[in-house]
């Protein structure tokens, strides 16, 4: 009887680099305004957002993931000949046929790496990282290049004032490669497909969600989620530094705050709240949200950072990570 061989990868994984991308134009609420029946404070009040960027027609969402991408590259100080896997989350490629992730990877001079494509909308970038954590525990990549890219605008209705005030366009990445130590925690995942039509493509062109179906199920099953990553990680909620939820509405990140609060995280541990200047960014707000606050000063290197994504299908995913 033939015994097959397997590869034995390292221990243990971590995030080596971070980098992100948005456009440059900036959509204020008083543009919105100007389009749809809206206004500045009705859209704070709803979902904590001042504004956020939108590329333009001829700026791809293949166009953003290379440039984050490289910027997470330069962030690990790598090469991309040391990159051997593309992983690309996201859910609005505008064909399915050819996948973002190998055009990706050849533009940004990675050659002949594994390279595909998740969908698993806003949760796109906590799956994409699971996965690259496991093949490279399993010997099956080296390094990974992780990056969580969406251009919304190409599938929202710029006169629905239900999607149009809330979702943006941008890029963030992640570079996973192995670690001495355990720096990225065992992802706690899974999905909801009975709620799967709260959020959908109507009429295969543009962006439904039913916003109060989504906010109710978000600020009930989203906290035990991360502390299910937490327990997984075997880290105590008082042990985390940084709180970065999928950015899809202010008061969704504040109530998955106040409820791993009520289970022992610090008052001073530091919650992202990215979509104030950023919009929803689907599979790239989490990345984005991580690079900005690094930036930023709020999140530094060897801080204990919980993420949990959350969004269509409807799929959710958590882990916790070593800030690199």
């Amino acid at each position: 009887m033939t015994t097959l061989r397997l590869k034995q990868g390292p221990a243990a994984s971590r995030v080596l680099g971070i980098g992100s991308y948005q456009p440059e134009r900036i959509v204020t609420n008083d543009d919105l305004s100007e389009v749809m029946d809206t206004n500045d404070q009705w859209i704070r009040d709803r979902v904590g957002i001042i504004e956020r960027r939108f590329a333009e027609k001829d700026e791809l969402l293949v166009d953003m993931a290379v440039k984050a991408g490289t910027n997470a590259l330069a962030d690990a100080a790598l090469q991309p000949s040391e990159i051997d896997t593309v992983i690309v989350p996201n859910c609005t490629m505008p064909s399915p046929i050819p996948n973002a992730a190998a055009q990706v990877a050849d533009r940004i001079g990675i050659k002949a790496p594994g390279a595909f494509d998740v969908n698993a909308a806003c949760a796109g970038f906590c799956y994409g990282l699971g996965i690259a954590s496991d093949l490279i525990r399993s010997g099956s990549a080296g390094k990974v290049l992780v990056i969580g890219a969406e251009k919304l605008t190409d599938v929202v209705d710029p006169q629905d004032r239900s999607t149009a005030i809330i979702f943006a366009d941008g890029a963030g990445a992640a570079v996973v490669g192995p670690s001495g130590e355990p720096a990225i925690g065992p992802v706690a995942w899974g999905s909801a497909g009975d709620l799967v039509e709260t959020i959908y493509m109507r009429d295969h062109r543009y962006l439904f969600q039913e916003g109060q179906a989504v906010f109710r199920w978000a600020t009930t099953r989203i906290a035990p989620i991360a502390l299910q990553a937490l327990e997984l990680a075997g880290v105590a909620p008082s042990e985390v530094d940084v709180l970065i939820p999928h950015q899809a509405n202010l008061r969704i990140v504040e109530a998955i705050a106040k409820k791993l609060r009520a289970q022992g995280a610090r008052e001073d541990m530091v919650v992202a709240d990215d979509i104030r200047y950023s919009g929803n960014t689907s599979s790239a707000s989490i990345p984005l949200a991580l690079d900005h606050m690094r930036k930023a000063g709020t999140v530094k290197r060897g801080d204990v950072v919980l993420m949990v994504g959350f969004g269509a299908g409807l799929s959710y995913a958590g882990q916790v990570i070593i800030c690199p």
